[in-house]
């Protein structure tokens, strides 16, 4: 069972079907939450989606997003990339030097330049839950749970209860979830206050566009028509689910900007937020899991929070399903933890640094200058663009080979298709590059778990095979024939013992 049906929920119930298991997600909201929250996909996030097939689907929205752009800053055009910002530091996509090796082969992804709300991102993926028969039940909420060896009974709204053999919070910041099973979720305390919102507003015309840093804090105006956002370090909020009034985001904003005459008639859509930046200790407690926020909060800045947890979804997702399969044993799962921990620490902190710059204390605002000094600079730019994009992005996996642990390179087939062409059904691939028997050979008793593929790819005589785990990163890889025993050892780490020898 799957508790929490927002992008994460939603995309890792998909991945527990594509698996073959069989998920309930269950969400308390009857519909979908329209309130504006994240608004783009990095690099790791737009390969999952176009791995399963969702690229085109996403596409479209953000070039209707783009339209949006066009009509706010009355442009004739949009560039199709968006570099991102650092504490509202804008990049400048002229000044990326793509020429380094972590952007080689990423594909159509790194073209994508998805800026995607959140909202529209649950429609595309309740829609995909379905084509896959996941059960999505809204309007019921998780109440308690008991685990034990076997299972979890879970108790919902209703009343109701359900025995399931696993449980997996992706129920936000505040995961009852994550508070009813004991996890530890130590981290630093907030320090600001922050509104998002969509508005109709009068008396903008001396509203900066885009980020904008003042000696009160940070605002934004735009990229679209309404939409606004303030930061101020004056702490926490402190009422986090009082519905946000048009008063209070004016006030703020005001403050802010500096501007008295600008006045807010209408909120159609406002949330507030914090940097209260927390990290579970471990992202599993035996029968029960954490995914998305329920596992991590920061400041929302940059996005990262979606992000963060599609990529928690992808990894958890072909693990879980293989454990409930009976076809991987239980210890996979641990894994979980040690891959996706590491990413979930470096983007608190990224976060925490973001928030250190926008200070407005005098000391944060002269390191303010000679950072944005550096990011206006080709190796600067690139450097963050980098970071920000999650391009970068590995595991630690055993293998000598440069590609082991990274995310699968796209190459391009001498047939005409692309290696996410062939991975749409979420089932591992052994990719063999040079016609070799004996490496097929070496596969065979996993049918139920992988495909196999012969093809060529001239630009990539390198390589020789790859074996990719469903999740698109790469478990093995070899360069000539010499490491077909490292082949087996990584088929049975990720793929338990072959048909013929379980």
């Amino acid at each position: 069972m799957v508790a929490g049906a927002g992008p994460v929920g939603l995309f890792l119930g998909c991945e527990l079907a594509l698996g073959g298991a069989r998920v309930l997600v269950v969400e308390r909201l009857t519909a979908v939450d329209e309130t504006i929250k994240a608004g783009a996909v990095n690099i790791p996030s737009a390969v999952a989606f176009y791995r399963r097939g969702l690229l085109p689907a996403m596409a479209a929205v953000w070039e209707a997003a783009r339209e949006r752009m066009r009509a706010f800053g009355k442009q004739p055009t949009i560039p199709p990339k968006f570099a991102g910002h650092f504490a509202g530091i804008m990049m400048d996509p002229a000044l990326f030097d793509g020429s380094d090796p972590a952007w080689a082969d990423v594909g159509p992804a790194a073209e994508a330049g998805l800026g995607v709300p959140q909202a529209e991102l649950e429609r595309i993926l309740a829609a995909r839950a379905a084509e896959l028969g996941v059960e999505v039940r809204r309007g019921v909420e998780l109440t308690g749970f008991e685990a034990d060896e076997d299972g979890v009974t879970v108790h919902l709204s209703g009343p109701e209860e359900i025995r399931a053999g696993w449980l997996v919070g992706c129920d936000g910041g505040r995961s009852t979830v994550r508070k009813l099973a004991g996890f530890d979720f130590p981290g630093t305390a907030p320090e600001i206050t922050g509104y998002q919102a969509v508005v109709e507003l009068t008396g903008s015309e001396r509203l900066g566009a885009g980020w904008n840093t003042t000696d009160v804090g940070t605002y934004v105006h735009g990229p679209f028509p309404g939409r606004v956002l303030s930061v101020e370090f004056d702490g926490p909020p402190g009422e986090r689910s009082a519905p946000v009034t048009a008063e209070e985001l004016q006030a703020s904003l005001r403050r802010v900007s500096g501007v008295p005459e600008v006045t807010i008639t209408k909120v159609l859509s406002a949330t507030r937020f914090t940097d209260n930046a927390r990290q579970a200790t471990e992202y599993r407690k035996g029968r029960v899991l954490l995914a998305g926020d329920a596992a991590h909060v920061h400041s929302p800045f940059g996005g990262q929070g979606l992000n963060l947890g599609i990529g928690d979804a992808m990894n958890l997702g072909w693990k879980l399903a293989a454990v409930v399969r009976g076809r991987a044993p239980e210890s996979l799962l641990d894994s979980y933890t040690a891959e996706r921990h590491p990413i979930g620490a470096w983007v608190l902190d990224w976060t925490r640094a973001q928030i250190a710059l926008m200070r407005p204390d005098r000391h944060a605002r002269a390191l303010r200058r000679v950072v944005t000094d550096l990011a206006l600079t080709t190796p600067g730019t690139t450097y963050l663009v980098t970071q920000i994009s999650g391009v970068w992005q590995r595991y630690d996996l055993p293998g000598d080979h440069p590609l082991t642990g990274h995310s699968a390179p796209d190459l391009e087939l001498a047939d005409g298709t692309r290696l996410g062409d062939h991975l749409h059904t979420g089932r591992a691939l052994l990719l063999d590059l040079a016609d070799d028997p004996e490496l097929r050979a070496r596969a065979e008793g996993y049918g139920d778990r992988l495909d196999i593929l012969t093809a060529t790819c001239p630009e990539r005589a390198d390589l020789t095979g790859l074996l990719l785990r469903p999740d698109g990163f790469v478990a093995w890889a070899a360069g000539d024939g010499n490491t077909r025993d490292a082949l087996t050892d990584s088929l049975e780490r990720w793929f338990g013992r072959p048909a013929s020898r379980a």
